[in-house]
């Protein structure tokens, strides 16, 4: 008696280390406060060296990683949604997940990519670009690289490489009156054509094109590469445009091939093929890749994200995890892919389907994979140059841009053996 007298106090304070919550989830469904810093959380643990589970299409592609009371502060501070959850709540969800008749399953993400991206180092590049937007609204850290830093090599320092809406053909985004807070043409000219001089090319399109087969090689040797607007189409361009000159003489200072179409080569291509160049220098078009002039007015213009099997494709499953499957449209220099020059192999996440347009499209190339998105800004429907920048403070659950971060934390999962 004496004995069970002094070890009861002793029991009772145990209790709450026994039945403390063992999971910390962030919901991903409509109850998110945040969606966007729940990535940039995510990717914090991962930072620390922990693992998080992916669950994907569980309440919106959820986030669920062990309980340290450091990760709760940190949801705190940034503001997102999360739940303290007991085993017992844990392994039902795991359970619930692992149910061969649901369309769910669990990715471990398990180490941080270095991410980088490609973008000019000057001051517009920081309010232009959605992918540096939402890194920065998400606090993901990332490096600007361009082509110094490519052509030294550099690129094996990254897992992940975004392309921003750069012109891989030498032609300037065919913009030769760039106004606002973008550097002028001809002052962006003469910097390309100094950078070009510099590593022995005579062209801004020759250096462009070496480039564009360097950020190919990385990609073929495992590296996962993104791009938006005209960082897809214009990149592939290049590529097939590599033994030919489609570049007219106000941005090389000679014509373009007069057969550069017969001598394009789509082998070199990673997305497109059987495309059409527009060579009129004056035409903002590289080529019938981007659907064109789209008679849809704003309030219609909305693409459809494809429900994948998550067992079975999980690679699409992943890139697809949103909170809405009916995403609102937004235009770019390229807006939208005509589906009929896609490559076989190719895997559309996002069309419109009665426009014959892919807006969200994927694929592998060698140990790599790759991904393009058609638009600029998804929360800024038409695009100019010096407009006010996108303040995602006001859209921190845009569907949108959870697409863009779906593929930051892609390449963490790298290491499981992915069934596609």
């Amino acid at each position: 008696m004496k004995i069970f007298k002094y070890l009861l106090p002793f029991t009772f304070c145990l209790l709450p280390l026994f039945s403390r919550a063992a999971s910390i989830l962030i919901p991903m469904d409509d109850v998110q406060k945040d969606h966007l810093k729940s990535y940039g959380v995510a990717f914090w643990v991962l930072t620390a060296g922990k693992e998080v589970d992916w669950l994907l299409n569980y309440r919106g592609g959820s986030f669920l990683t062990n309980y340290d009371n450091r990760i709760e502060n940190e949801c705190r501070v940034r503001g997102i949604s999360y739940e303290v959850i007991p085993d017992a709540k844990t392994t039902e969800i795991l359970n619930q997940i692992s149910d061969p008749s649901v369309n769910m399953d669990i990715v471990k993400l398990e180490k941080a990519p270095k991410i980088a991206v490609y973008a000019p180092k000057n001051r517009f590049v920081d309010i232009d670009d959605a992918v540096i937007i939402v890194l920065k609204y998400a606090e993901i850290p990332f490096d600007i690289i361009y082509d110094d830093e490519i052509l030294k090599g550099d690129l094996t320092k990254y897992d992940w490489l975004h392309l921003h809406h750069e012109d891989f053909t030498g032609q300037y985004s065919k913009n030769t009156r760039r106004t606002g807070n973008q550097l002028s043409f001809f002052d962006d000219k003469k910097m390309q054509e100094a950078t070009a001089r510099i590593h022995g090319f005579q062209k801004v399109s020759k250096m462009k094109l070496a480039v564009a087969r360097l950020i190919r090689d990385y990609c073929a040797g495992g590296g996962f590469l993104f791009a938006m607007c005209s960082g897809a189409d214009s990149f592939d361009i290049a590529l097939a445009a590599g033994n030919t000159d489609i570049c007219d003489a106000v941005y090389d200072g000679d014509a373009p091939d007069p057969d550069a179409q017969s001598k394009l080569d789509f082998s070199q291509t990673l997305a497109f093929q059987n495309f059409e160049v527009d060579v009129n220098p004056f035409s903002h078009r590289f080529s019938d890749i981007d659907v064109g002039r789209r008679r849809i007015s704003p309030s219609d213009d909305f693409f459809t994200l494809f429900d994948f099997s998550a067992k079975w494709d999980v690679v699409p499953s992943m890139l697809t995890q949103d909170h809405d499957h009916v995403i609102k449209g937004f235009r770019g220099l390229a807006t939208a892919f005509n589906i009929s020059k896609l490559k076989p192999g190719v895997t559309i996440m996002g069309e419109m389907k009665s426009n014959n347009e892919a807006r969200y499209i994927h694929g592998e190339y060698g140990k790599g994979q790759w991904t393009f998105y058609g638009g600029h800004d998804p929360e800024g429907y038409q695009h100019n140059n010096g407009d006010t920048p996108t303040d995602l403070s006001l859209h921190p659950n845009s569907p949108g841009y959870r697409l863009i971060l779906n593929n930051v934390l892609f390449p963490a999962a790298r290491r499981k053996k992915l069934k596609t």
